[in-house]
């Protein structure tokens, strides 16, 4: 099975660290968090692995050709400048009819088989990890007409949203729908496919995930980490 790494981006929201590393090689405990996922996708039977670079992407060449991963065949792909998160899979060579795309920042416990399995059984164009997150408001909310009169009124409410875990699978038809003039996004890509009411289904995933991509999430996901090894790494 084929996985595209998605590990470009110059994770600005984690600055000043990611000035001197890309996010993918940021460490939890005592290895890369791109060790962690590459080590899941073996587990689950991946072997045809794409990285695709761009910002600081001589280290984790670098970092990867000190490393050694015999279940794994590792290739690049590199964008000179930024394509969004959709259209550097136009620079892949030998795209599979269904992939994986995941972003290179993510620790999650999520089974990836299972999530490929789901989006053959559904017939799907695209399959998106979905999961639910709470975000609270810590502010009184109102309401009010067009005259400024207040009719309803919320004390910090908290709402549910299912969000993406920034893990897809895709069929290769998709590139078909990518524009010649990129940037162009996963946002780009789902109102495209839900214009078009395109086959596109949630993978609700109840376990383990965290995007590391925000300081407070990255130094919890070095304390859980350390705490819940066995479920990332078994």
């Amino acid at each position: 099975m084929q996985a595209v790494i998605l590990a470009g981006g110059r994770g600005r929201r984690l600055y000043p660290y990611t000035t001197v590393l890309p996010k993918p090689l940021m460490p939890i405990g005592d290895i890369p968090i791109l060790e962690v996922i590459l080590h899941q996708l073996e587990k689950y039977g991946f072997d045809d692995i794409i990285i695709s670079t761009g910002y600081l992407h001589s280290l984790i060449r670098a970092y990867l050709g000190g490393t050694s991963h015999p279940g794994l065949s590792i290739r690049y792909s590199h964008e000179e400048e930024p394509l969004g998160t959709i259209a550097p899979l136009h620079l892949i060579q030998n795209l599979e009819e269904t992939f994986l795309v995941m972003n290179g920042d993510l620790l999650t416990n999520l089974n990836y088989r299972q999530l490929i399995d789901f989006h053959k059984e559904k017939n799907a164009i695209a399959t998106i990890a979905t999961y639910a997150r709470d975000t609270k408001i810590d502010f009184g909310i109102l309401e009010h007409d067009v005259d400024g009169r207040i009719n309803k009124f919320w004390e910090k409410p908290v709402y549910h949203f299912e969000v993406s875990m920034g893990v897809y699978v895709l069929e290769r038809e998709i590139l078909n729908m990518i524009p010649k003039n990129p940037p162009f996004g996963f946002d780009d890509l789902m109102y495209t496919l839900t214009d078009r009411k395109d086959p596109v289904y949630s993978y609700p995933f109840d376990g383990y995930w965290l995007d590391i991509g925000r300081p407070d999430d990255y130094e919890r996901a070095i304390v859980e980490f350390e705490e819940m090894k066995e479920i990332f790494l078994k």
